[in-house]
This record gives C-alpha cells, structure tokens and sequence, in this order.
C-alpha cells in the first residue's frame, strides 16, 4: 500500500527532494505515485504539516 497525500498539504516542496525513487509529483496538493511508492516513509516523516500517511 503505497503512501498518500492528504488535502493538508501545503506544497512547499520538502517531500520531493526525500523520495529516493521520485515518485511524488508537484501540484497545488501534490501526489504520489502508487506504482512508483516503495513504502520507505522518508516523505512522511520529512512532512511539516503530517499530510503524508500510508495509504
């Protein structure tokens, strides 16, 4: 299950530099990539504003 990205979200950026597979996708709420995930977590922990969870 891969992670999610929550309407919290802010876009400010922090999560996409941590994605070691560049599975995170910018927007006003950005995305990640379900097939791309591999459930490291880096992003959700690197998350100011904890809109990052498993999914």
């Amino acid at each position: 299950m891969a992670y999610v990205i929550s309407e919290d979200c802010v876009a400010c950026g922090t999560c996409i530099d941590e994605c070691p597979v560049g599975a995170i996708s910018e927007g006003d709420i950005y995305s990640i990539n379900p097939d791309e995930c591999t459930e490291c977590g880096t992003c959700a922990e690197a998350c100011p504003s904890g809109a990052i969870s498993l999914g």
